[in-house]
């Protein structure tokens, strides 16, 4: 049987007297009074680290300035930590570590102002991409640098190890994020001068990568290998429906029945799911009315289009095209992305307006007065084009290899 630690009264606590030796007092579950042979008193917590399950102390204040009641709260919190295998010595040093640089103008809490300002332009996906690149490459190298201290050498040093991985493209927009966050600095007072200007011509230029893609004449077999193929209704229809609706993935997948209009036959995607940070506005041809109206019947208690598996509170994976077509074999062949490629080759083939065909698929002008005229004149020359690209793929599908229904039935 287990002995049990008789907890401490307040009256022990202040009259526990020093020794020839330093001595312990428990009071339960890991709370001790320590008392020096010199008679002062401090409290720890005696725990067994999570990570390697060894005893240790950890500190919890002097006594009398932490009472026996403070003591136990700071001891049943501590305990809380390891519960949830926290060591909490380590999680009180991070802590410290955290208001230390909350007073210093270090590389990382500027990068945070900057993000800040940052991601109220780009898209929630982007952000979190922009974000989580200088986490794992960059701040813990020289994250807790106070931005004074910031210099080419080290942080082209920093970037070689990215470098060295072969992933020329990250190095790149690390240069450009580095790049960004040092001008914020300039531009807030902080340093006087951006030191890390030239810094992306210490690295290799990545070659540019088209996302795997289809020749136009291969679209009956994809039709046909997607009829046949051993997957579920539901994603069919979203990967018909991406490649109806020239979309990205992750715009697809995350489509919401309130951004359908079927009385103007439009879906409007909202600027914080594009990629520019831009809304989208997409003509819906009668073949994309028809996929809608089936998910309709599936989903009609869920508020996306393309709900989870999972739950209809979710939506589809964004990744579920890409795993469905590689299932079917079109792994290095075709990727979801692909699917654009092969829209935007097969209508500039056909003698489309490019410009049109630019704006179907959301690519931004770096010409803001033009993309907003673009936007407004060549809405009706979209659904003329939309209208012939459906019509395109349902042909390319000999008629029954498509989940399109006919709506004059």
């Amino acid at each position: 049987m287990p002995r049990i630690t008789k907890p401490l009264t307040a009256t022990q606590v202040k009259e526990a007297k020093a020794k020839d030796k330093e001595y312990n007092l428990s009071d339960g579950d890991g709370l001790q009074l320590r008392v020096s042979k010199r008679g002062t008193k401090s409290w720890l917590f005696n725990y067994y680290r999570p990570l390697n399950k060894k005893r240790a102390n950890l500190s919890l204040g002097p006594y009398p300035e932490v009472s026996l009641s403070k003591a136990r709260e700071l001891a049943r919190n501590a305990r809380e930590l390891v519960q949830q295998e926290i060591d909490p010595s380590i999680n009180r040093k991070e802590k410290q570590r955290e208001e230390l640089l909350k007073q210093t103008d270090t590389l990382r809490n500027l990068a945070q102002e900057w993000f800040e300002v940052k991601k109220t332009s780009v898209s929630a996906g982007y952000a979190k991409d922009i974000w989580r690149s200088l986490e794992l490459h960059v701040f813990p190298s020289i994250g807790t640098s106070p931005v004074t201290n910031v210099n080419a050498p080290e942080s082209i040093q920093v970037l070689k190890v990215v470098e060295a991985k072969g992933s020329l493209e990250t190095v790149r927009r690390l240069c450009q994020r580095l790049n960004e966050i040092m001008d914020f600095a300039v531009n807030t007072g902080r340093i006087q001068a951006n030191p890390l200007s030239g810094i992306k011509a210490a690295f290799l230029k990545p070659q540019k990568k088209n996302m795997p893609t289809i020749k136009p004449d291969e679209l009956p077999e994809l039709m046909a290998t997607i009829s046949k193929a051993s997957i579920k209704f539901q994603t069919r229809c979203l990967i018909e429906f991406q490649l109806h609706t020239m979309t990205r993935p992750a715009e697809a997948a995350k489509a919401t029945w309130k951004e359908i209009s079927f009385e103007e036959k439009l879906w409007t995607i909202p600027e914080t799911k594009m990629k520019m940070a831009r809304p989208h506005i997409i003509p819906l041809s009668e073949e994309v009315i028809s996929i809608l109206h089936q998910m309709r019947a599936l989903s009609s208690n869920s508020p996306y289009v393309f709900p989870s598996f999972k739950g209809h509170h979710r939506h589809m994976n964004t990744q579920t095209v890409n795993a469905a077509l590689k299932r079917m074999g079109y792994s290095s062949k075709l990727v979801g992305h692909g699917l654009r490629a092969l829209a935007s080759t097969t209508l500039n083939e056909q003698g489309f307006n490019h410009d049109v065909i630019e704006v179907a698929l959301a690519h931004i002008d770096k010409n803001h007065v033009r993309a907003a005229y673009n936007r407004a004149i060549y809405l009706e020359q979209r659904i003329e084009l939309m209208a012939w690209w459906s019509n395109h793929i349902t042909s390319a599908s000999r008629g029954s290899l498509s989940v399109v229904k006919d709506n004059t039935e």
